[in-house]
């Protein structure tokens, strides 16, 4: 675990690798200095000696400040090694979350993605820092303070050996209870951040509905749950504190009784006993400081597991072969396709043994009740999802067997929940195409019908959206959406019941500029209106995941009762209403 890694060090190893020569040469002057203070008492003031005082008082000074110097370098490779070793591990993390599919995104949930990306990466890179630094001066210090100590005084350094395995004993048993700890501790913070991330996103719908007091109890338990798992685990990290303070209190009290008495009966020079004390404080201290690394990686462990989850995750939706790919003509074929959103377990089908084809230039609509399966079908061409059995074909090769890019290049789609990015209508709309022309947008949008209110900002194009295109109507989002798909110039749109919020007549004239401006390209459009989708070539109905009817509008009125139920309570409601 500790190799890979490391692995993500790469372009940091220099930092990696400086910063624990610079903390030994840091924590070796530190170390000279009691000697050097020994020499002074010794010498300078029992022996009554100014130039060794003189000398060795320069030498501190000397050495003081390479330690400064040292230290301070050390800190700097450290965090610029710890620094990079976060934004690799990011980086990683991002690149494969990119390659997942819809169902892996579900599976792991975004909020979980979020906090593995963000507090379990901070948590390894402050590990690595402390590794760097504090624990390779730890271990050094203790290393060369046992050695030391047992140069000048083999009887004080035996106090210390002994009060050691109490110590590591502590340790051992505190890693062994926090570990599973540290592990629902990040669990309930994936709690929180899913329920800061849905109240964010749907603000608009709880002030809507007056639910604030609702939605500060659902936080107050997520963070009453985050508090409590915290709690837990930093509680029993805290009990390291009281063993080792009494065991460094133990161990100095003991150094100082057999180490008074060895001066006494002049074994020992007054000099060597405060360095020895020195040392041995360092020891204890050292000790200390390598069991809150040890904690430290015992937490950065179950962030280390949390992460590696995700980059050894094997995608659902993986690149196809080296096929020879068919020239882009717009035909989507489903044979005998069944779906299921759980592909392990007993998860049922959604959608079961559709066959259908759309040929290429046809604009065909799918309709029919909700949950019947019309999202579910058409994820199913681009790839967001695989089917469960059969095949789905577009212009004739298995959509599994083209390269992902090569088959979302011919496809443009307007999801259901319709999304844009911070930046500009320009900067949006070039997501279709980042080569299309200014004429090209223009065109698209007064396609989508998005011309004129794009105009009647004052910077037109240049129009700053906030995130998510709040600033922006909802048909107005809708329509923008639609000009960003249409730039693609794509083989297949598919329209994810996207001009809910437009009216009739601008809905109209949308599907107007598909018939005069995509001729080449064969429209799929999901929607609850038929009286939207009625002069469509092709209508498909949905009913329980199975394709309960296919025709025209009129053949469909006279032969199919799911169709014309649908058409009669629409036109009641829209006489209900008014005649929408």
């Amino acid at each position: 675990m500790l190799r890979r890694i490391a692995s993500y060090l790469k372009g940091y190893e220099r930092f990696a690798a400086a910063s624990p020569l610079l903390v030994v040469l840091e924590t070796g002057c530190e170390l000279a200095i009691p000697l050097l203070m020994a020499r002074i008492i010794n010498q300078g003031i029992y022996g009554e000696s100014l130039p060794a005082i003189l000398q060795s008082g320069g030498l501190m000074v000397l050495v003081a400040l390479i330690a400064t110097f040292a230290g301070g370098a050390a800190a700097k490779c450290a965090t610029s090694a710890a620094q990079g070793l976060g934004a690799n591990l990011r980086r990683a993390e991002f690149d494969k979350i990119a390659s997942f599919s819809f169902a892996d995104i579900d599976r792991f949930s975004s909020s979980s993605l979020i906090t593995r990306m963000t507090n379990d990466v901070t948590n390894i890179q402050n590990t690595a820092m402390i590794c760097l630094r504090i624990l390779i001066r730890a271990l050094t210090m203790l290393i060369a303070s046992v050695v030391l100590t047992l140069t000048i005084s083999p009887r004080l350094a035996l106090i210390v050996l002994a009060v050691l395995p109490v110590m590591l004993a502590a340790l051992a048993g505190l890693m062994k209870l926090c570990m599973p700890l540290f592990e629902k501790m990040q669990k309930a913070l994936d709690h929180l951040n899913e329920t800061v991330q849905e109240d964010l996103i749907a603000v608009r719908v709880v002030k809507s509905y007056v639910r604030e007091d609702r939605e500060r109890e659902k936080f107050m338990d997520a963070n009453d749950g985050f508090t409590a798992a915290g709690l837990r685990a930093v509680l029993r990290m805290v009990a390291m504190q009281p063993i080792m303070m009494i065991c460094m209190a133990s161990a100095t009290v003991l150094a100082l009784y057999f180490g008074g008495n060895m001066v006494l009966g002049l074994e020992l020079d007054v000099g060597y006993l405060q360095t020895v004390l020195g040392y041995i404080m360092q020891i204890l201290m050292s000790i200390m400081f390598v069991g809150m690394a040890i904690l430290q990686y015992t937490r950065a462990q179950a962030s280390i597991h949390r992460v590696f989850e995700v980059l050894d995750a094997q995608s659902a939706i993986t690149d196809g072969g080296e096929a020879r790919l068919p020239a882009p003509r717009g035909q989507v074929e489903f044979r005998d396709v069944s779906f299921r959103y759980q592909t392990e377990g007993a998860g049922e089908d959604v959608l079961k043994h559709i066959d259908l084809t759309v040929e290429p230039g046809q604009f065909v609509a799918i309709v029919g009740g909700t949950g019947t399966g019309k999202s579910s079908l058409v994820n199913l061409i681009p790839r967001f999802y695989d089917v469960h059995r059969g095949q789905v074909l577009v212009d004739g090769l298995d959509v599994r067997d083209y390269p992902l890019d090569d088959l979302r290049g011919r496809i443009g789609m307007v999801l259901q929940n319709n999304v844009l990015f911070s930046g500009t209508i320009r900067e949006n709309l070039l997501w279709g195409n980042e080569n299309a022309t200014e004429e090209e947008l223009v065109q698209a949008a007064k396609d989508a019908q998005a011309y004129d209110f794009i105009m009647s900002f004052p910077d037109g194009f240049d129009t700053s959206l906030d995130q998510g295109g709040v600033n922006v109507s909802g048909g107005q989002k809708q329509r923008l959406c639609i000009a960003r798909a249409m730039v693609r110039r794509p083989a297949v749109l598919i329209l994810d019941d996207s001009t809910s919020a437009v009216d009739s007549t601008t809905e109209s004239r949308i599907r107007e500029s598909f018939r005069e401006n995509l001729k080449g390209t064969s429209v799929i459009i999901i929607a609850q209106r038929i009286s939207s989708v009625q002069h469509a070539d092709k209508i498909v109905v949905l009913d329980e995941g199975t394709v309960a009817g296919v025709g025209t509008h009129d053949e469909l009125m006279a032969a199919n009762h799911i169709y014309r139920e649908i058409y009669d309570s629409q036109q009641e409601g829209g006489d209900e209403h008014g005649g929408t």
